[in-house]
């Protein structure tokens, strides 16, 4: 292990009950508070500063959640911001952000906080208020570094000769890349999803001892699958191999490669499933490769037991943070094909197979491996359950969590 002053990626071995800890935490969000996605993060991070005693306050679009008791949350469902509910949802996005962050920026200034917790995109206020008394602080990074995505979030194209009321709204809303840029400097630590994450921000010129390797968590009960080791010996009409994709159906995560890969090896006795909500730019490609053999759900508010029904999970993006459906592939104990961009949870050759993106050869090669391989399925599927099962809990999560909030206060104090 690296000593704490060197890596802030480095989860120090020092005994959780040494670990230094905030008396005051200050937490925000640009989304509700428990749920799904970011949601679901935000809820077991605020569990375990309730947990521990010392959750001050956690700032959110509402509060779905029944864990923490309802004083420590202030919910902002009903927000002035609904008023832009009609304009584009890039700009009503981030008005949210910008909205979250002037709350959060008001209770800094009250010096009730000895610690900040805020993303990417809706901290910008609160960390010139945090630097400006002191205020230790970290950072939650979605994805990667701003200017090293290869595909850009979606943002308002503005015409710069414009005028009126839009043109007002989006110079005073719309979330820039500077501001963001401004938000990696003011902060003390990044916490970023992923190896690839962090290395964006290498690339970038961040400091190695700026950044913490966060990660996920799953949970390992209600993704348990007592029944994946049950792998036919040779896949056959009877029993063909389930193949699994799960995640929004987007170009940005692979889908039309997936597809085009699919499409190439024409397996005999094989079922792509594809659960996930589908984007108008994947439409075309889903119409181009149609097949009795691929079956959109579309999206799913429970994906365990379809999770339960397949062979391998795959998962071909070429931009992540740390997303949630290799985590549960992961915990149900499914083999897995993926990229090093959709982050650390896959080993290759241990728990599943890593591709590189975009790459339909190296793709369609990876499942016919696996097709015509249903002992390494088992193989990687008993793996992945018990890399989930020491990894991956929540449990992990907040111990990380509790390490980063560790080196920032031990920092702020040299």
């Amino acid at each position: 292990m690296a000593e704490e002053e060197s890596s802030g990626r480095a989860v120090q071995d020092v005994p959780v009950g040494l670990l230094r800890e905030p008396k005051s935490l200050l937490y925000s969000v640009d989304v509700r508070i428990g749920g799904y996605g970011r949601a679901l993060n935000a809820h077991e991070s605020l569990l375990l500063a309730d947990e521990r005693g010392y959750l001050g306050k956690a700032i959110g679009y509402d509060n779905l959640q029944q864990d923490i008791s309802p004083r420590y949350i202030m919910s902002l469902h009903w927000h002035p911001v609904r008023l832009l509910s009609k304009q584009p949802p890039a700009l009503y996005d981030d008005a949210k952000k910008k909205y979250v962050d002037w709350v959060a920026s008001g209770q800094l200034k009250s010096r009730k906080y000895d610690l900040f917790h805020g993303w990417s995109g809706s901290s910008l206020r609160s960390l010139r208020v945090a630097k400006t008394r002191g205020i230790p602080s970290v950072l939650e990074i979605p994805l990667w570094h701003i200017e090293k995505m290869p595909v850009p979030p979606a943002t308002l194209q503005r015409d710069a000769g414009k005028g009126g009321f839009q043109a007002v709204l989006e110079r005073v809303f719309t979330v820039t890349t500077q501001q963001m840029l401004e938000e990696y400097e003011l902060a003390d630590l990044l916490l970023v999803p992923s190896e690839c994450a962090a290395k964006s921000f290498s690339d970038a010129g961040a400091p190695e001892e700026k950044l913490f390797l966060l990660g996920a968590g799953v949970d390992t009960e209600l993704f348990r699958n007592d029944t994946f080791s049950e792998v036919a010996n040779v896949f056959s009409a009877e029993r063909p191999m389930r193949a699994l994709y799960c995640g929004a159906l987007s170009r940005r995560k692979g889908v039309h490669i997936l597809l085009e890969a699919w499409h190439k090896l024409s397996l005999p006795h094989a079922q792509l499933t594809l659960v996930g909500t589908v984007c108008e730019d994947i439409k075309p490609t889903l119409t181009q490769f149609e097949n009795p053999s691929i079956k959109v759900i579309g999206f799913l508010s429970c994906v365990d037991e379809v999770f339960r029904q397949s062979d391998i999970h795959i998962f071909p993006s070429g931009c992540e943070g740390s997303p949630k459906s290799v985590y549960e592939a992961c915990a149900s104990g499914l083999a897995q094909i993926t990229t090093f961009e959709a982050g650390d949870v896959v080993r290759d050759e241990v728990n599943g197979l890593i591709v590189p993106p975009n790459d339909v050869v190296a793709l369609a090669n990876a499942i016919r491996r696996l097709y015509k391989s249903p002992r390494r399925i088992l193989q990687y599927g008993r793996a992945a359950r018990q890399r989930a099962e020491t990894e991956f809990t929540w449990d992990h999560f907040r111990e990380r969590l509790a390490r980063a909030y560790d080196l920032v206060l031990r920092r702020s104090t040299l």
